[in-house]
């Protein structure tokens, strides 16, 4: 059974869809068979795997509201092992639509029930907000991946976010863990970025990844191209963390 990872921090600006992204790329491209499932109504993966937003024939929403379902909604990529379930701007108003559906919170759970057979892992780019489409994908997953980026204002916000956690995991999803904490935009040269990284790690204890994500140009710049930075510049300070990053995510599975 494919294992389901959601990257979210109701913190925007952290490097979410940058790790969604380049960490499945670079799973599958050591050989697991990866699902992306954007459910941001930015539809910023969407677009940085080179996916027209335009032309998609189906997404995320209509696997939300039952349109249809999740393996009519995914789509094949030009890399290797690496499949998506695409976001369009009816996300941005599918709160309201389902506000008085039955099952509202567990509709994308019961959706990948059906594909995540089919798959070794799942990764869930989340919306920076606490709304429903979020619960949706707490709901879902087996643990959370947080991102977060190492300036002045990392920990604003993160009680909140355990506590949303503790709450789902009270109410709808007993089994929801913690996978871990990357620390994103990284430079070691700076004693603030040394001091975030020691109180994040204080705040988390066990739970930080040895790897840390390094603030690189090559990682801003592969969306435009719609390439994950593995295909972009796999020889980048970006890539080679992000590889780090997957191997270190796969060496817990072991």
């Amino acid at each position: 059974m494919g294992r389901i990872i959601a990257v979210y921090n109701q913190k925007g600006g952290v490097g979410k869809t940058t790790t969604a992204i380049n960490l499945a790329s670079n799973v599958a491209e050591l050989g697991k068979r990866v699902l992306l499932v954007d459910v941001d109504p930015q539809g910023n993966t969407t677009g940085g795997v080179g996916i027209n937003k335009q032309q998609i024939a189906h997404s995320s929403y209509d696997v939300l509201l039952g349109n249809c379902s999740a393996a009519e909604a995914i789509v094949s990529l030009p890399f290797a092992n690496l499949f998506l379930m695409p976001a369009d701007i009816g996300l941005s108003g599918v709160e309201i639509e389902l506000v008085a559906a039955p099952r509202r919170e567990s509709r994308l759970k019961a959706a990948l029930a059906a594909v995540r057979d089919q798959y070794d892992y799942i990764f869930m780019d989340c919306p920076p907000s606490l709304g429903l489409l979020a619960l949706n994908a707490l709901v879902a997953t087996d643990t959370v991946l947080i991102p977060i980026q190492c300036e002045y204002y990392a920990l604003e916000g993160l009680s909140q976010l355990l506590n949303t956690l503790r709450q789902v995991k009270r109410l709808y999803n007993p089994a929801l863990d913690i996978e871990g904490v990357v620390l994103t935009m990284f430079d070691g040269r700076l004693n603030l970025t040394q001091q975030v990284a020691a109180e994040v790690k204080q705040y988390f204890p066990r739970k930080v990844f040895a790897t840390p994500v390094p603030r690189a140009v090559r990682l801003s710049e592969a969306p435009g191209y719609g390439r994950p930075i593995n295909y972009y510049d796999r020889s980048s300070r970006g890539n080679v963390a992000y590889r780090q990053l997957a191997e270190e995510l796969l060496s817990k599975r072991r």
